[in-house]
């Protein structure tokens, strides 16, 4: 977040913070592991002397939410008591002894706990019973929000389902609909409409993206969609703040679309308002590739250029004026620079744009720090708005967003602490190259803070990006600035030709994608990480964070072998769908269907999680009217239609897949998947081991017991 503004602000330090400690330690202080070790302690000492522990709080909730989510039984209020007991305890203890070690310890332990606690406190908050099994008839909602809009259809969040006509009563908070375009509904709205509504899927991998467990801490417990006409049947108050905000947006997006069309149009609405639903899978693969995915998402680097653009213009301008000399003109500026960053993220979506509040939040600390004249861009203020973020959403945690932007800002922050050599611009020309500089750096720097998390959680790098930000960066200037020209003249009616000078950015930076993504093809890798990596990743995150000198990058390059060495996982060698026919079989060097359906929504997010094209028809497969056998080299599956087949493949094959009840003596023969099987765990990812002569087995869902899991318990 705040690439630039942190790099330009950090490219001109001075050296005089050579004085910090620095590592390798000098020849005079000694020499070997003696010598290192003192210089790791004296580091390790001051950071803590130095209230570094302050940024280690929000790692220490993180490990509490890690904690919870991972539990197979949901904690018991005895738990959660014992547990806040021995922190107040600790605390106690502090106090009498006044022990400075211990009561850090029992900080930590506080936010540690905290953290455990805080999804139990939003699930009873916000939390809703989870749809079981699909619901069909005439329901009356209440729109809550509106996700996105097209010429085609709206989706939308109700609440206060009410069933009408003999429909089934349900005891869900809220859900997310898909519903025709017209009637144009808004927040407030009431609609009425024959629905069906199904039961929110769980992941299609394991470790992948789990919508159960989001969509219950909001408080949806169901998908779905109109099977008629929608009605509107009670029409919202026109006073309503989030009527009005989404009357503006769909205004805003109107004048878009008059300007501008495709991929321009669609980008500009997301830059602008934060939706996205209209950009391609071409477009976000090529930008992707490119490494400028995070272009159109509102985070740190639009706020930057918007909030960070205006307080540097209202300061120039105030400055400029003599009679206003003896005014706080930084200080005014700050606050315009707040009032501008709080009002693009309520046009953004509000709180709901967890990037855009998150990046909201981090300059509102920061133009916090200028009003008070202390230094903006610190460590400190990166964990302040980390806790917050936390507290106010515990589950965003386990996002990628999250974690992908808190590592670029630890990153960046944490390098730009550390001494530098180099000396001020003193020409136009060594400004502009410090700029260049500086951009490259800053997206080197934040490249390599989030490659772990971008790998775990896409499974895609892009080795370019540094050279696709560095070329993008001018037009990514050019569509901020056009846009926020076109929102001041829009009421003038000149928004138009803004708008188009923003296309012509939009053109000129989806140039730059398509460039750097071809250069870059067979460079792009598909690394496919384990679970472990991703918590291993956080530790370091909080090690570089912590420690103030060269000693903070110590875990990071002690991650990078342990990765290589431990993290990188097997593909998978069957692939099992949990509610279509979908099995994808490993065929030579490839993947291809012994059952299901090609284009399905299982199919097409295992081909692009694992980067490549699943056949319509393995090449092993022989089918009957009773079902099919898979031969490969390796291993042999049966994939049973008919309980007629059960008598002739049971215990002659390594793996029985059955969307049938098969009899228990299928069990003692062979691995088998079976409708239990499926109905708990969900998607099920095999891989063959050839030591074992078996397959380890994955389902994608394992914490059963769980409040979000709408699979049998």
């Amino acid at each position: 977040m705040g690439r630039i503004v942190a790099g330009q602000e950090a490219w001109t330090v001075r050296t005089n913070r050579s004085a910090r400690q620095q590592w390798p330690p000098r020849p005079e202080d000694g020499a070997g592991l003696v010598s290192a070790g003192r210089s790791f302690l004296t580091a390790f000492t001051h950071a803590a002397e130095n209230r570094r522990l302050f940024v280690v709080l929000p790692f220490s909730m993180i490990a509490g939410l890690v904690l919870y989510a991972l539990m197979y039984d949901e904690p018991t209020s005895p738990l959660l008591l014992g547990g806040a007991g021995i922190v107040v305890f600790l605390l106690l203890t502090a106090g009498l002894t006044h022990s400075l070690n211990v009561l850090r310890i029992a900080v930590q332990l506080s936010a540690f706990w905290f953290g455990f606690c805080l999804l139990p406190a939003h699930a009873a908050l916000f939390g809703t019973p989870m749809l079981a099994f699909p619901a069909y008839g005439v329901y009356e909602a209440h729109v809550d929000e509106v996700l996105s809009a097209d010429d085609s259809q709206r989706r939308v969040v109700v609440s206060q389902i009410v069933p009408r006509e003999g429909a089934r009563p349900l005891d869900i908070r809220r859900a997310r609909l898909s519903l025709p375009a017209e009637p144009e509904l808004r927040p407030g709205d009431r609609l009425r409409a024959a629905l069906r509504l199904a039961p929110v899927p769980g992941p299609v991998l394991p470790g992948s993206h789990d919508g159960q467990f989001h969509a219950y801490f909001i408080g949806v417990g169901a998908y779905g969609g109109a099977t008629g006409a929608v009605e509107r049947i009670i029409e919202g108050s026109d006073s309503d703040l989030g009527r009005k905000v989404q009357g503006l947006r769909d205004f805003i997006a109107a004048r878009i679309d008059l300007a501008l069309h495709g991929s321009s149009a669609a980008i500009g609405k997301s830059m602008v308002m934060g939706d996205q639903s209209d950009i391609s899978d071409e477009t976000r693969d090529v930008m992707a590739a490119s490494g400028l995915a995070h272009i159109y998402s509102i985070s740190g680097l639009h706020l930057s250029i918007v909030a960070g653009g205006l307080y540097w213009l209202v300061r120039l301008l105030l400055a400029s004026l003599p009679a206003l000399v003896t005014w706080p003109i930084k200080q005014i500026a700050a606050l315009i620079g707040i009032v501008a960053a709080f009002l693009y993220l309520l046009l953004a979506g509000g709180v709901d744009n967890v990037p855009a509040f998150r990046s909201t939040l981090m300059l509102a600390l920061i133009f916090g720090a200028v009003l008070a004249g202390r230094q903006a861009l610190t460590m400190r203020n990166v964990a302040i708005a980390a806790i917050v973020v936390i507290a106010i959403d515990p589950a965003s945690v386990f996002r990628p967003s999250f974690q992908l932007s808190f590592a670029a800002v630890i990153g960046l922050i944490g390098i730009y602490e550390l001494p530098r050599p180099f000396a001020a611009a003193s020409t136009r020309l060594e400004r502009l190259w410090h700029l260049v500089a500086a951009t490259a750096w800053t997206s080197f720097i934040a490249g390599l803070a989030t490659l772990l998390f971008s790998a775990y959680h896409f499974q895609q790098t892009a080795p370019l990006s540094v050279l696709g930000n560095v070329m993008a960066l001018p037009f990514v200037g050019l569509i901020m600035w056009a846009g926020v020209v076109a929102m001041l003249v829009m009421p003038l009616g000149l928004d138009g030709f803004f708008f188009q000078i923003m296309g012509w950015g939009i053109d000129g930076m989806l140039l730059v994608a398509e460039i750097v993504a071809h250069w870059s093809e067979g460079l792009t890798g598909n690394p496919l990480l384990a679970n472990w990596t991703l918590i291993g990743g956080l530790v370091a995150l909080a090690w570089f964070g912590f420690l103030e000198n060269r000693w903070r990058l110590l875990a990071p390059a002690l991650l990078v072998p342990l990765v290589f060495l431990f993290g990188l996982e097997p593909r998978p060698d069957v692939l099992i769908a949990d509610s279509t026919q979908a099995i994808a079989v490993r065929d030579g060097e490839t993947m291809a269907l012994a059952s299901g359906r090609a284009g399905s929504f299982a199919v097409n997010v295992w081909s692009r999680n694992y980067q490549t094209e699943i056949a319509a028809n393995h090449s092993g497969t022989v089918c009957d009217s009773l079902g099919c056998i898979v031969q490969t080299p390796d291993f042999s599956i049966a994939i049973i239609r008919n309980a007629a087949a059960f008598a002739e493949d049971c215990g002659r094959h390594d793996l029985l897949v059955a969307r049938i009840y098969p009899p228990a003596s299928c069990f003692a023969g062979a691995d088998v998947i079976g409708p239990a099987q499926l109905a708990a765990g969900g998607v099920h990812w095999l891989h063959w081991n050839a030591h074992e002569g078996r397959f380890d087995i994955r389902p994608a869902m394992v914490n059963l017991n769980r409040p979000w899991r709408v699979s049998p318990r």
